[in-house]
């Protein structure tokens, strides 16, 4: 294994980081109570009622693949490329349910276009980044 660039663990730390949000920010939302739904506005209760079981499960995939691939990288093993390809493909699977099956994307507003855009760029960004550690030959 050769050296990485110094700046190699900082942005997997911070990667790392994201990805715990979201594992912090997806247990919040599969554990909200009726009475928490109760108080969402009308449309937002609509879109967390609308969800498929699979679309979830592939936020869980996407959430818990990210948390546990950045890990790898700051611990430098080969196996957090996998991964962050399994993170990135729940993301995709999440967002072809959001924005192209159930239309609800539209319904959620900009922001939410914004964010989801975001977690996808981060996404591809995690699998570029882990594929060229493994071919620097930084990750073992």
């Amino acid at each position: 294994m050769k050296p990485a660039p110094k700046w190699f663990l900082p942005v997997a730390v911070a990667a790392l980081i994201w990805n715990l949000l979201g594992c912090a920010a997806y247990l919040s939302d599969v554990t909200l109570s009726a009475e928490d739904v109760a108080k969402m506005s009308a449309t937002d209760q609509a879109l967390y009622a609308s969800r498929p079981a699979w679309s979830v499960g592939a936020t869980a995939v996407a959430v818990w693949g990210g948390a546990l691939g950045c890990l790898g990288l700051c611990l430098r093993k080969r196996w957090a490329t996998w991964l962050l390809v399994a993170s990135l493909a729940g993301v995709i699977v999440q967002d072809l349910n959001l924005f192209v099956l159930s239309g609800a994307g539209s319904l959620a507003g900009m922001t939410t276009f914004v964010l989801q855009g975001l977690v996808l760029a981060i996404g591809v960004g995690l699998v570029v980044l882990a594929r060229r550690a493994s071919a620097q030959e930084w990750i073992a």
